[in-house]
């Protein structure tokens, strides 16, 4: 969805590329490496339903909860805007999915145990 946005908004994608380093760098690379290692304990850490996991993307999803009232101040003006209007307000909808999850996730928690075991 990211590279949808960065092709199709020209003032997402110049925010975006100001703050990237020059691509082809060592630093670049090595930054590439460590989040497909991560994503990749992310995925054996879904399959294998490891505890600790379930509690840190939990927390992450919960965290997401603070995208809406800064995309509420970022509309109002009283904090300056990653980008136009819409994406605000998108980053704002996502808060509040990201947050959906982890209330659906805790109430799984609460009947059946992490990732559903029972």
């Amino acid at each position: 969805m990211l590279a949808v946005i960065l092709a199709l908004s020209q003032a997402v994608r110049e925010v975006t590329l100001r703050r990237m380093p020059v691509s082809g760098t060592p630093a670049t690379l090595a930054f590439l490496a460590a989040l497909l290692a991560f994503l990749a304990v992310l995925g054996v850490g879904v399959v294998r339903r490891w505890r600790w996991l379930f509690w840190l993307l939990l927390l992450a999803f919960a965290v997401g909860l603070v995208r809406v009232p800064l995309a509420v101040l970022q509309l109002s003006g009283q904090l300056a805007p990653e980008g136009p209007g819409w994406y605000v307000v998108l980053q704002g909808i996502i808060g509040v999915v990201q947050s959906g999850l982890a209330y659906v996730m805790f109430a799984g928690y609460r009947r059946a145990g992490p990732w559903g075991a029972f």
